[in-house]
Formats: structure tokens, C-alpha cells, sequence
């Protein structure tokens, strides 16, 4: 394994929810970003110290972007794979994830990545960046729906999230949720270990670091956890 995927995986591992980490098109692929698409994995480094990463993923897309997949993270990962193996030239760079050190974290390294990110897109002729986005505080309030949560709006007229902010400050907008961004299925024992909570029953349940509510049903012993982006 490169050096530079360990580095990313180990940072990935340590601030994505447990259950982020099973979602099985982001496991097939996930090496691919470094043996096909190494150019757009890139990392910020102060004073001999990783502290951001971002991993990007260029594909192809010519309608509007209010189109795009319900499907979000799990559709683009895989197109942009199949983009490369067709030998289809790509338009637009996609980001797939920004991470950045915890004791780094409200420093503005997130900007500086994304404008890096813009960078690396307009050297290859891509006119277009997307970042499926994952509103960093959406977990504090699961029982609200995404479709409301992305329309809270400060005093100031930016949004409330603060990761939202972040991308509306730098020239982003916010084109739509996608409701079934990732789907992560197992079962009542895997998400019991991946969540480090009990199922007795069925019903539905506000999982630690999860954007909204899980459905568990115990009788069928399975779990499928569609997330948004």
C-alpha cells in the first residue's frame, strides 16, 4: 500500500463514525484513488505534521446539477471508475472527502484544502468542482429533515452548519440533498458492534454520529442505513 493511503486511511479511520467505514462501494474502490487516480489525493502538511486530506475523483457529467443521483458519494465513486475504465474524458472533479486533523480543526485548513482542490481542477481543464457534503453539525439534530436543516440560515444570511458556510464562503452553492448518498446494510449484530449500542426491539433509534434516525427491525436481523449527503 502507497504510503500516501496509509496516511489517508489511518486519518479516514479516525474521524469517520465506525459505520461510515462499511459502506461497500467506498470499500471496493477506495484503493483505486490511489493506483489509478493518485494526482487528485493530496495532503496539507505544516511543520512536518499532516494536518488535512482530501481525495477526489474526476468524472463526467453534462446536464444540470439538479440531476444528479439521489445516490450522491456511492453514484460518483463508482462513476468516475467507470468513466476511467471506458476511457471517458472527464469534465468535472469531484471531492469526495476533506479531512482534517482534529487539533487543526477551525483554523480555516478546510479552505485552504478546497481552494487546493479548485486549484487541481482548473489545471486540468475542469470547469466544475462537487463536493457531496456532509453538514458536520446535522448529527445534533437527527429528527429534522435534511431538506430543512440546509435551509437554517444565520443572522447573517449564511447557513447555520458551519462545513455548509464553509463552501458557500469560498463560491459553492447548494444544489440539493441527496438522500441515499451511501446505503450501508448489515446485520443487527454488525451494527452493534459498529455503534456499540444494544437492538431489542424494533423501532427507530438516534445512532451517534448519524444524520437522522435508524430504522431497526429486529425480526428481519438486518439493518440498511441510507445516509444523505
Amino acid at each position: 500500500m502507497p504510503e500516501q493511503a496509509k496516511i489517508h486511511n489511518t486519518i479516514t479511520s479516525e474521524l469517520w463514525p465506525e459505520f461510515m467505514l462499511h459502506d461497500p462501494v467506498s470499500n471496493r474502490n477506495w484503493g483505486k484513488l490511489f493506483d489509478i487516480f493518485s494526482e487528485f489525493q493530496f495532503s496539507l502538511e505544516s511543520n512536518g505534521e499532516i494536518i488535512g486530506i482530501a481525495n477526489c475523483i474526476p468524472y463526467f457529467w453534462d446536464k444540470p446539477f439538479e440531476e444528479l443521483p439521489e445516490r450522491g458519494w456511492d453514484w460518483v465513486f463508482e462513476k468516475g471508475v467507470t468513466d476511467n475504465l471506458q476511457g471517458t474524458k472527464p469534465n468535472i472533479l469531484n471531492g469526495l472527502q476533506i479531512a482534517v486533523n482534529r487539533d487543526y480543526q477551525g483554523r480555516g485548513v478546510s479552505s485552504m484544502i478546497l481552494r487546493e482542490m479548485i486549484s487541481i481542477a482548473q489545471s486540468y481543464g475542469y470547469k466544475y468542482v462537487t463536493v457531496p457534503v456532509r453538514p458536520s453539525l446535522k448529527s445534533k439534530y437527527p429528527l429534522i429533515s435534511i431538506d430543512n436543516y440546509i435551509k437554517w440560515k444565520r443572522e447573517d444570511g449564511l447557513p447555520y452548519d458551519p462545513w455548509l458556510r464553509v463552501h458557500i464562503r469560498i463560491g459553492g452553492r447548494i444544489i440539493k440533498p441527496c438522500h441515499e448518498a451511501m446505503y450501508i446494510s448489515g446485520t443487527i449484530e454488525d451494527w452493534e458492534e459498529w455503534t456499540d449500542l444494544k437492538f431489542y426491539e424494533t423501532d427507530e433509534y438516534i445512532i451517534p454520529g448519524a444524520l437522522e434516525p435508524v430504522r431497526i427491525d429486529v425480526n428481519k436481523n438486518i439493518m440498511v442505513k441510507k445516509m444523505y449527503f
